[in-house]
């Protein structure tokens, strides 16, 4: 077992942080609420194939960039009491090995990129160039940071939606952009907690521009943005209704009970998650790492599960 873990092909795949691939599953956004997820036109692959492929894209672009953002902090992360034990930190993957990883990485996913719609590929290059500036600028400014965070979610929403030429509605991308921001404020929450005193300074340099009040304001204010959004969306929403739902038994009731207005029904489960999150960072202090939070925690795992269920079910079993 030693022996494997200390393999340079798992110290490889490892530094890509495979958990973090979750991230990129903000690429079905568009596909699931747009009514289009099982549809198959009759002059190319199916939209969940191709979406799927561009997930397969980004979570591969996004394992590059994780790389190279290892290899320009290692000297800060060798300080941290987590990031000191990541393969490049700690001496165990050397720093050509994997720079020549993340320079493959890049080469597949342009080669990859080369079969799919030119937005989807100035999508791609946006998100290459602001993940770039992100490790070498904004993420040692303050606001900027957070807001560059939000910036990538947003990418990989359109991302997902330019790739099979697909509407979204304006509430769905604020609800996506101030969900991005609940999660990077908590992400910086749970860091100031847990990197104290001279450690601060020297791991995250903007957590000196973070007071906690002012901390407590962003995490209220993009918490209540989040669900507020996503309530207006299930409200305004104009969803495209699919002409292969699996049953049109309610048919006969009015129109302000069909369809896209029952997915108010999900908007408690939003409102329960955002709380069950903000009892995490806050409580138990796990919001550094959002997707941990999310796989680790069943209460909030349950959560998404039921969403995911209920959106699909109102969306294409009730259509």
């Amino acid at each position: 077992m030693d022996q494997i873990q200390n393999s340079t092909l798992y110290l490889i795949l490892k530094s890509m942080r495979p958990k973090q691939w979750i991230k990129n599953l903000a690429l079905y956004a568009a596909l699931v609420f747009s009514g289009f997820f099982f549809y198959d036109p009759r002059d190319a692959a199916p939209y969940f194939v191709t979406v799927t492929f561009a997930f397969i894209i980004f979570c591969f672009l996004a394992s590059g960039i994780y790389i190279i953002n290892d290899i320009l902090d290692v000297e800060s992360d060798r300080q941290h009491p987590f990031k000191k034990k990541r393969p490049i930190a700690s001496g165990k993957l050397s720093v050509p090995i994997a720079l020549f990883a993340a320079m493959t990485l890049f080469a597949i996913v342009f080669l990859a990129s080369f079969w799919l719609s030119l937005f989807f590929k100035f999508m791609v290059l946006s998100y290459l160039v602001l993940q770039i500036i992100y490790v070498k600028y904004t993420k040692h400014i303050a606001i900027l940071d957070v807001i560059s965070i939000a910036a990538g979610f947003l990418i990989r929403i359109y991302a997902g939606a330019v790739v099979v030429n697909l509407h979204m509605s304006v509430w769905f991308l604020l609800t996506v952009i101030s969900a991005s921001l609940f999660l990077a404020v908590g992400k910086r929450q749970s860091e100031r907690t847990l990197l104290s005193g001279k450690i601060v300074g020297d791991t995250r340099k903007t957590l000196k521009r973070y007071s906690q009040r002012l901390l407590d304001q962003y995490t209220g204010m993009f918490a209540n943005a989040t669900w507020l959004t996503y309530a207006l969306f299930t409200f305004e929403g104009d969803a495209t209704i699919p002409p292969y739902s699996l049953a049109t038994f309610y048919s006969f009731l009015p129109k302000a009970l069909q369809s896209q207005k029952l997915l108010m029904l999900t908007v408690p489960l939003v409102v329960f998650g955002v709380m069950r999150y903000l009892q995490l960072v806050y409580e138990d202090n796990e919001g550094e790492s959002p997707e941990k939070v999310l796989l680790r925690d069943k209460p909030l795992l349950m959560t998404v599960f039921i969403f995911a269920l209920l959106v699909m079910f109102i969306i294409y079993g009730l259509g």
